[in-house]
């Protein structure tokens, strides 16, 4: 019965992950370089 609930919750957690990433990823944010343009080294 733990095992159903911990598993649960770590797929909770990806799915949560994932969706996060999506939400960015329309938002026109990128896992690269964050947005920052000062920063970037050429990542667009």
């Amino acid at each position: 019965m733990g095992t159903i609930v911990v598993l649960s919750l770590v797929a909770a957690a990806a799915i949560l992950a994932v969706r996060s990433m999506i939400k960015d990823k329309k938002a026109g944010k990128s896992l690269q370089c964050g947005g920052d343009c000062s920063r970037c080294r050429g990542c667009h």
